[in-house]
């Protein structure tokens, strides 16, 4: 197993979901903006969101991604859960296709791993996400499109 094949966990994610690139994307997010710290992104259903949203947040829905930093000192950077039931109602609403919903929503969830928060921090998550979204040729950030 290659070092991207690691990088992307998949539980009940829809059969057509083009693994491959998704690991090739989640590869070239670490090499780039995670400067090679590792992490994990899990792509799963909106059953296992509520489950983690609940148990770790205590919010009783599912959501589209959740970040899970890891602890101070750990080599990784932590996890990242992604919805894939959510990605595929937004690509619909937002006319793009699930796989670019999914990279759009592990670039966002990869900026919270790396400490930035866009409740708080008066838009610099919102600026970065868009010059990587620019980068990266992804549409639409996800800040952007719920403001």
């Amino acid at each position: 197993m290659s070092r991207s094949e690691e990088l992307v966990l998949f539980r009940r994610a829809p059969a057509g979901l083009p693994r491959g690139p998704l690991r090739e994307f989640a590869g070239a997010l670490r090499d780039a903006l995670a400067v090679e710290r590792e992490f994990v992104c899990l792509i799963t259903d909106d059953r296992e969101l509520r489950r983690l949203n609940r148990d770790f947040l205590g919010a009783g829905y599912a959501t589209d991604v959740l970040s899970f930093p890891a602890e101070p000192g750990s080599e990784s950077l932590g996890e990242i859960a992604i919805s894939a039931d959510r990605a595929s109602a937004q690509a619909r609403q937002f006319g793009h296709s699930l796989s670019d919903e999914i990279r759009i929503l592990m670039l966002h969830g990869l900026l919270h791993l790396l400490g930035m928060d866009h409740e708080t921090d008066r838009g610099e998550m919102a600026r970065a996400e868009a010059r990587w979204r620019k980068k990266l040729s992804l549409p639409a950030n996800l800040i952007a499109r719920a403001s």
